[in-house]
């Protein structure tokens, strides 16, 4: 247990940026009226993240525009809110004209369920902005200090359990959003209300020490990777109906290469609540991260860090303390895999729900695959709705056996289909966005996805692997933006063109990987990977895994030793 007391240290800069906000409002007024530049200033840069955008700049001309004596071409990322990921017909329709209006043309399908646009300059930001809520979203509290996107399973037509779920996600939504009327006088020009005085009940006026996850799952399907979240809710069912939910706690994916004192962690299962004690739960989690995360170190400030710190137990019990009553024992749990299920499900309702591969989340329209223009055509006759996996990809959802032939004859027409027949590894790979838009990217991601998993499918095919579900997943650096800490083969940004390779993750989301090469280049990558895949195909047991493979092999560290593998509590 750390003897750091963070109370009697240094508050971080961006500390004192909330404590000075006045929840959240800052003078970003003031910084979106300047026309002298296409920034917003400094302090407001952090603040604008609680309002759902990142400011970035197009870090491939960054150094051309130095030597012009151009300041960097800004740009802002915007991000939804968007609970469990779903969205209507109408709503999708009215994102993808924001994208072809005011952004780069393109949708992002995010790992959280959420929707990205990309390239807004800052004379289109607050029309944008307008625009998504005008549709009935919002995007308050898609990024900053505070509980971001919850997720959940994202195909509620599969059963009644999955739909009650949604609406507790939902509703953990709502009730976790922070209160502030700044998102609304900003961006929405509503009158600041006289003679109220706000207050944040939850966050406090200076919100979390840093970022917060949460997701709902439903068991056996662990696509929302609970224990990476620092707070997850894992349904139990009993006769296909929801008893209540263990609960999670301390997940996270983030690290910082060569500091040994930031590292991924798996949550802790601490109990089980019945449905009606979620909410309490959920705020008391956040409130003791409010009051005891770390406000002096960012990099040491998510609630894994609380609970590395002073223990899982001390943690019970602050909770436990706060909430007056004891957590009951957790229920068994059991998962089979994190990945999405491709192709066409028929629900328990009759209705039809289809999953598509998108590849990194992005929809757009490439040579023959018109994936954004083809999903437009859809939205204007579907009659169901959208629903974003975990995983980047896109559910048709709730279609009538009368309208299948229609969706499936669009999907054709404009070579969305042809996408569909991508090999496994390609359906299963996850990449961040990373250059040239990310500001903490140390090397390509999204871009080089693509090339990177046609090598690796031709080595597979060598072995006769081109037909497993081996789970891939890249990032630009350590943040771990796509959860490349659970997955089978990771590649994580060290520097231009190098990563670190990591291996032994499993399909259930339940062990963490391991650095097997450290700041290797393309050549090396597949230099190391190449005597795996000959092994795996030689020696591997009936159904056995890549991840399991080499952890059984002794390639990688056998399981349990990591830190904060998921446990029971006693």
């Amino acid at each position: 247990m750390s003897t750091k007391n963070p109370t009697t240290s240094p508050l971080s800069e961006v500390e004192h940026i909330k404590a000075r906000s006045r929840l959240l409002r800052g003078t970003l007024a003031e910084s979106l009226a300047d026309p002298l530049t296409g920034a917003i200033a400094p302090a407001d840069t952090q603040l604008i993240k609680f309002h759902g955008s990142y400011q970035q700049d197009d870090r491939d001309i960054r150094e051309e525009r130095r030597q012009q004596k151009l300041e960097p071409a800004y740009s802002f990322m915007i991000r939804t809110r968007l609970p469990g990921g779903v969205c209507t017909p109408k709503q999708w329709l009215a994102l993808d004209e924001l994208a072809r209006t005011h952004a780069n043309g393109t949708l992002r399908l995010t790992t959280r369920q959420a929707f990205q646009l990309h390239g807004v300059l800052k004379t289109d930001l607050k029309r944008t902005i307008a625009g998504i809520n005008a549709t009935l979203l919002d995007t308050i509290a898609a990024c900053g200090d505070v509980n971001r996107n919850v997720m959940c399973n994202p195909n509620p037509v599969e059963s009644r359990a999955h739909e009650v779920v949604h609406q507790w996600t939902v509703r953990l939504s709502e009730h976790l959003r922070p209160k502030t009327r700044a998102y609304y006088e900003i961006w929405l020009d509503q009158e600041k209300v006289a003679g109220v005085e706000e207050e944040e009940p939850i966050y406090g006026p200076t919100y979390l020490p840093r970022k917060f996850k949460a997701a709902i799952v439903v068991p056996p399907l662990n696509d929302v990777d609970v224990y990476s979240q620092d707070l997850g809710f894992i349904a139990i069912l009993e006769a296909g109906e929801v008893v209540g939910f263990n609960v999670v706690v301390g997940g996270g994916m983030g690290a910082t290469h060569g500091d040994n004192a930031t590292f991924p962690r798996l949550a802790d299962e601490i109990g089980f609540i019945r449905p009606e004690q979620l909410l309490e739960v959920a705020e008391n989690v956040v409130k003791v991260q409010r009051d005891f995360g770390d406000r002096t170190n960012r990099k040491h400030a998510r609630l894994k860090y609380t609970i590395e710190d002073r223990g899982i137990a001390w943690f019970v019990s602050e909770l436990e303390k706060r909430l007056g009553y004891t957590l009951q024992p957790a229920r068994p749990v059991v998962f089979e895999h994190n990945g999405d299920r491709f192709g066409w499900i028929q629900g328990h309702d009759g209705r039809w729900s289809l999953t598509l591969f998108i590849e990194s989340g992005r929809v757009a329209d490439r040579e023959e695959h018109r994936l954004l223009t083809g999903l437009r055509e859809v939205a204007r006759v579907h009659k169901g709705d959208f629903r974003l996996t975990p995983n980047q990809n896109l559910i048709i959802a709730g279609i009538a056996p009368e309208d299948r032939p229609a969706i499936e004859a669009l999907l054709e027409t404009h070579g969305i289909t042809r996408t569909q027949r991508a090999s496994p590894l390609r359906k299963n790979a996850l990449a961040c966005v990373a250059l040239p838009t990310c500001a903490l990217a140390m090397a390509e991601a999204e871009r080089y996805l693509p090339d990177l998993v046609g090598l690796l499918e031709t080595r597979l095919a060598a072995h006769g692997l081109e037909k497993e579900n081996i789970l891939l997943r890249i990032t630009g650096c350590p943040n771990g933006c796509a959860r490349p800490y659970l997955a089978e083969i990771a590649l994580v940004g060290k520097a231009p063109g190098r990563y670190n390779l990591f291996l032994g993750g499993d399909k259930r989301g339940q062990r963490l990987n391991r650095l097997y090469r450290e700041n290797i280049d393309e050549a090396g990558i597949l230099a190391a990977l190449e005597p795996l895949f000959a092994a795996y195909a030689r020696d591997r047991q009936p159904g056995e895994g890549f991840g399991d493979f080499t952890v059984r092999t002794g390639h990688v560290a056998p399981p349990g030793a990591e830190r904060g593998a998921p446990t029971a509590r006693a």
